[in-house]
């Protein structure tokens, strides 16, 4: 699909609703997934696809879902609601969206200096983070899942470079979820806004930068050609979870198996997609450099600093929500990372930094 066909469907647009009840059939059902995401855009529209395909095919047929891209039904930005009100049956998008219906929402998405996506998965199995994700959700008659993720994604594309951090004082900035409360502590002014109208905002100059997910998503809304200088490491978001979420009335009507049908599509594509994204976002950033001359930067280590201790503010004033259940949310989800890092010391990072050195390997 080209660029000006996303462009036209990313933008998020007003609230629509009348959406059809399911049909239900001789024991077939056919269900309505909204997504936040132009249709088979690379990585997110085309992962909200694997999805409804899988669900469709573990069901035997019996649970049919057909999916509708963001502004077909419902805006990009109206998904949750539309499945919390069950004017659909479940909604493709990310977690970091949701923080106007709780910032404990946001932890189940990205953590700025947080989690990557094997360990976010890793806290929701092991280390108690679905039973909280579960819960903060049937506050509004949803039933979530995680079902990918982007891996790291990076700090953006940058019309002018980045020296200092006084660089980052007043930059209009594209970006979402608690990145955006940890750019907005360092002077930044944030901006929510979808991938078309990011990179209008770019072309225009009414942004300065913006981030979105990484190199394969990216070129193809063509960022690249409106914004030369692409920064990395995006500390904002280490990993960016996807999730479905269901209308927790229709799934709980559900007969069991096909519950445990909508239950392993979602558990089953995590690593599919994740993968996905890291090998595409490898050729496409090689790409970029070779054939559209974007430059990759490196964020200076004052400046990841400067970010790392206003992550940490938005973590303590989290830690000292009014909700109780946020409070939960991320002692739970500092009690992980803290076991996990510890760890990784050893582990991965060990691997990576040995793996990086300089020596002959394969000829």
């Amino acid at each position: 699909m080209k660029r000006r066909q996303f462009l036209q469907t990313a933008g998020i647009a007003g609230v629509a609703t009348g959406l059809a009840a399911p049909a239900i059939a001789q024991d077939k059902r056919t269900w309505n997934m909204v997504t936040a995401w132009p249709k088979n855009l690379p990585g997110p529209g085309v992962a909200a696809q694997m999805l409804a395909d899988r669900i469709t095919a573990l069901s035997g047929g019996r649970l049919e879902v057909k999916l509708h891209a963001a502004g077909e039904l419902v805006p990009g930005n109206g998904v949750f609601d539309a499945v919390s009100e069950g004017t659909a049956q479940l909604y493709h998008a990310v977690p970091s969206y949701w923080g106007s219906k709780s910032r404990g929402i946001l932890l189940f998405g990205s953590q700025p200096f947080g989690l990557r996506a094997d360990e976010q998965l890793g806290w929701l199995i092991h280390g108690g983070g679905q039973a909280l994700y579960d819960e903060i959700y049937g506050r509004f008659g949803l039933k979530p899942f995680l079902c990918g993720n982007s891996g790291p994604q990076w700090q953006g594309w940058f019309r002018n470079e980045i020296n200092s951090v006084d660089d980052l004082k007043g930059l209009r900035f594209r970006t979402t979820g608690l990145a955006s409360e940890m750019c907005a502590k360092l002077g930044m002014a944030v901006q929510a806004m979808g991938g078309g109208d990011m990179f209008q905002g770019l072309q225009s100059g009414t942004i300065d930068a913006g981030e979105f997910i990484g190199p394969w998503t990216d070129s193809a809304l063509g960022f690249y050609q409106v914004a030369k200088n692409y920064y990395w490491p995006g500390v904002g978001e280490p990993s960016s979870a996807e999730e479905c979420a269901v209308n927790k009335a229709a799934y709980d009507e559900l007969p069991e198996d096909l519950q445990q049908a909508v239950a392993y599509a979602c558990e089953s594509l995590y690593n599919p997609v994740w993968t996905e994204y890291s090998t595409k976002h490898a050729a496409a950033l090689k790409q970029l450099v070779a054939e559209q001359g974007v430059q990759v930067r490196q964020l200076p280590e004052d400046v990841i600093v400067a970010m790392g201790n206003a992550a940490g503010e938005v973590i303590a004033e989290l830690r000292e929500d009014d909700d109780e259940l946020v409070k939960r949310i991320v002692e739970s989800f500092l009690a992980y990372r803290a076991g996990i890092s510890e760890y990784m010391v050893y582990a991965d990072n060990g691997q990576m930094n040995a793996r990086a050195l300089d020596y002959k390997y394969g000829g």
